[in-house]
């Protein structure tokens, strides 16, 4: 109940603050486990992402979130849970596939923090290492225009926020169990697919688009048959 008030009253607050443009949220499976997977460059930007999508996303949030009590007690009510970035967090780990197991999406930001600089940055192999361990699409959904929303507020002005999730994929090792450099590969295919959804300015590291490949990606449905 907390959840579903707190996305509700979220919608309406960015309705007030945002000129959202909001495309593909068609693309989000209507059943079963699913990996969101965000650029990260704001804030707000899991909380946006969460109440936004047509169904249930379950956030990991650092672990440094949680160190405020009425913070961590809001987080918790949201239903989030933390994770310690820069280490194997394997109580997190075990929570993502259990999340993915119950059949609910679960929000990731592979560049494992928040980019300064708005654009992307090299992205973590945690994400593909659950997608392949739990057989779960990937969601790519890029986000532009929200680390403007402070100057605009000082002008009582709406941000401009463009939310775009892409076509759902699914990873697939060649030649029968991944290796580590598969799973590194597939992190940076996912990464092109997230970039090639994302203004030319947000791309970042993976700005040339001419060195993306799919040798891992394949459609999801194809995957099932």
């Amino acid at each position: 109940m907390f959840r579903r008030f707190a996305d509700l009253l979220l919608r309406i607050l960015y309705h007030l603050l945002l000129k959202l443009q909001i495309s593909g949220q068609e693309n989000v499976p209507r059943e079963g486990p699913f990996v969101a997977m965000m650029n990260h460059i704001y804030f707000i930007d899991p909380v946006l992402v969460s109440a936004l999508a047509p169904r249930l996303i379950v956030i990991m949030s650092k672990k440094e979130n949680y160190d405020n009590p009425l913070v961590g007690i809001i987080l918790k009510l949201y239903g989030t849970f933390p994770v310690q970035r820069g280490e194997l967090d394997m109580t997190a780990i075990r929570t993502s596939l259990l999340v993915l197991r119950q059949g609910h999406g679960l929000l990731m930001a592979p560049e494992g923090t928040r980019s300064r600089q708005a654009a992307l940055q090299e992205g973590h192999d945690g994400m593909a290492w659950l997608a392949l361990r739990s057989g779960a699409p990937i969601v790519p959904v890029a986000l532009s225009g929200q680390e403007g929303l402070g100057q605009h507020l000082k002008r009582l002005r709406r941000t401009p926020v463009r939310v775009v999730f892409g076509p759902a994929f699914c990873l697939r090792p060649v030649g029968g169990m991944a290796q580590r450099e598969q799973v590194s590969d597939m992190t940076a295919e996912a990464m092109y697919t997230l970039a090639a959804l994302l203004p030319p300015q947000y791309r970042g590291v993976y700005s040339d688009l001419s060195k993306r490949t799919s040798r891992f990606i394949v459609s999801c449905q194809a995957e099932g048959n």
